[in-house]
């Protein structure tokens, strides 16, 4: 795709693999807003990457809605969605909170549906857009610990491959990215500390692997892929 004056919705924008998409996407000349909940990091965000913000929670309808209304109304169309906002609650089955397991759905499930929802009609009405989901290795293979978490991540897979389905015949390209381990403020939302390595993952390796996959030509498209350490293991 041209980058040149595109215009991008990323969620989850104000740290992390949003952060890193965003800044990737305005730097080749996309028109960004970024979208989060946290009012100063999103506003510091924004004013580091020279973007747009949407102050909103995906998982609320009406925020969902407004942040692609936002974007269209200033810019008269939206080419990109990433859909990025996420987090994670772990503990084993016998001792997981009910309510964890809700609010990480809410979010990463329900979120994800609102705003593609929102996103998907603006893409059928100008017959173009790319939609992307980012998962989780979690989503391919569940483990211990993983039951909120990973059972969010299979359902937005299941949910990528039912919009791509649907929106290919317009011209609507659909993809699911599953990082592995990635250094970020994942783990400290989520409550576990993470093990520091140079080995490991960067935002920035999953931005390179995005800004590829959207610069194939729309005549075809790579529906999904997974991005892994290429050696993370301790010697």
């Amino acid at each position: 795709m041209d980058f040149q004056n595109a215009t991008a919705l990323i969620t989850g924008g104000s740290d992390g693999i949003g952060y890193a998409i965003a800044e990737a996407l305005q730097k080749r000349g996309a028109k960004v807003t970024i979208m989060a909940r946290n009012e100063d990091r999103l506003a510091k965000a924004a004013a580091e990457i020279g973007c747009d913000s949407f102050i909103g929670d995906v998982g609320d309808p009406a925020s969902a809605k407004g942040a692609v209304d936002s974007v269209v109304g200033k810019h008269g169309k939206l080419d990109i969605l990433v859909n990025n906002a996420g987090f994670g609650r772990f503990a084993p089955l016998v001792d997981l909170d009910p309510a964890d397991f809700e609010a990480v759905h809410r979010t990463n499930v329900f979120g994800a549906f609102l705003m593609g929802q929102a996103a998907a009609r603006q893409f059928v009405k100008q017959q173009s857009g790319e939609l992307i989901n980012i998962s989780s290795t979690s989503g391919l293979n569940g483990g211990p610990g993983g039951t909120a978490y990973s059972s969010s991540k299979f359902a937005l897979k299941g949910m990528t491959e039912c919009w791509r389905a649907e929106l290919r015949r317009s011209n609507v390209r659909v993809m699911l990215v599953n990082p592995s381990e990635v250094l970020t403020s994942f783990s400290k939302v989520a409550g576990y500390e993470q093990k520091k390595s140079p080995k490991k993952l960067r935002a920035q390796e999953i931005s390179d692997a995005i800004m590829g996959a959207l610069s194939v030509d729309g005549r075809g498209f790579i529906p999904e892929f997974a991005v892994f350490a290429t050696n993370p293991f301790e010697t």
